[in-house]
């Protein structure tokens, strides 16, 4: 219980200083955090999403201007349509139906990798037992194996009910206690990892009684991934006292809000700048690589990786260069001649007056 509640205590404070800041840079860490759900989430059980892809879906779906950037894959479209459906619509009933809707998202082709599941329903029992395995093929460990196809509808339904109900339970706990519990039955042949944490993620959202998203909770455990697993795996083979599991959870929770408090001085950092830069609008060219720059854009930048960048000739991106330097905007780095880069000008008052 103090765990508890001093994760509320620091949910309530981030909540509050969101709710101080204007709308452009709440919906800018909405984006941003909903972002890394998905990333993050998928990459706990080996698939690399593409960021900008992920960014661009949600952002479309939002609304919001960054909708054009990137077309995304099928398979980015399902996984964020799961997740903006488990955390925009929080408040609607979690049922059998709603999650075979969210696992057929995930599978929109009906097969996981080369192999054919059954989508949009519990697995079946001709599947044979749902383990997880590790170690060569005649000396493997049987880390878990979940329970059998037939019990699945009374399991499910006992799941759900509980889910939905007035119980008195903290919606922080319900959220650990959710996602141990539906990945423990473990209902579908595929994707259980992918819709526990959007769960999960709903009953945060329930906690924190709006469908913006400022921490994420899969990035984290993304970056925890061998102690999650093994959290899991021990809580699973033990009793019925899922206590360490839920302390862990809650400092997984704990561990993500503190990166959410970084996250948002970068948030803070790319709205302040724009307000600055908007005092006198920049071409579209300009506001792709600058946002690139602003969201953590790797190496240096050169005029050649801004043709690419822009999708313009080199003479273009020297020509953009030179415009933004004589506005303040980018500054040249020291080397020169072939090395010759630029980075992000510091937002102080000095560079304030400039424009």
């Amino acid at each position: 219980m103090p765990l508890l509640a001093g994760i509320r205590h620091r949910q309530g404070r981030l909540l509050g200083q969101m709710e101080g800041l204007g709308f452009a840079i709440r919906t800018e860490a909405n984006l941003t955090t909903l972002t890394s759900d998905v990333v993050g989430s998928s990459a706990i059980e080996g698939e690399k999403l593409n960021a900008a892809e992920v960014r661009s879906s949600i952002a479309r779906r939002l609304g919001m201007e960054y909708a054009g950037a990137a077309a995304a894959s099928r398979n980015v479209e399902g996984v964020v349509e799961m997740m903006l459906d488990a955390t925009r619509r929080f408040t609607e009933p979690l049922t059998a139906e709603r999650l075979f809707g969210w696992h057929s998202s995930l599978f929109p082709a009906g097969r996981s990798g080369m192999q054919r599941i059954k989508v949009g329903a519990w697995r079946p029992a001709e599947t044979g037992p749902m383990q997880v395995v590790s170690g060569p093929i005649g000396r493997e460990k049987v880390h878990f194996e979940a329970p059998e196809a037939q019990r699945l509808d009374f399991e499910m339904a006992h799941f759900l009910e509980w889910f939905e109900s007035a119980i008195g339970i903290d919606p922080v706990l319900k959220a650990g206690i959710a996602h141990f519990w539906f990945v423990t039955i473990h209902p579908f042949e595929d994707g259980n990892g992918r819709i526990g944490r959007a769960i999960a993620d709903m009953a945060l959202a329930r906690a924190d009684a709006t469908a913006d998203r400022f921490y994420s909770m899969s990035a984290q455990i993304e970056a925890e991934r061998n102690e999650y697993y093994d959290r899991l795996e021990r809580s699973q083979r033990g009793g019925l006292d899922i206590t360490p599991w839920l302390e862990w959870f809650l400092g997984c929770l704990d561990r993500a809000i503190d990166q959410a408090q970084e996250s948002l001085a970068g948030t803070l950092r790319k709205a302040r700048m724009w307000e600055w830069i908007n005092r006198s609008p920049v071409n579209e060219r300009h506001r792709t690589v600058i946002n690139r720059l602003l969201d953590g854009f790797e190496g240096k930048l050169s005029s050649s990786k801004y043709a690419k960048l822009a999708k313009c000739s080199a003479d273009t991106a020297l020509r953009d260069i030179k415009e933004l330097m004589e506005r303040g905007i980018l500054v040249q780095d020291q080397a020169g001649g072939r090395s010759t880069s630029y980075h992000l000008a510091e937002l102080d008052g000095d560079s304030e007056k400039r424009s």
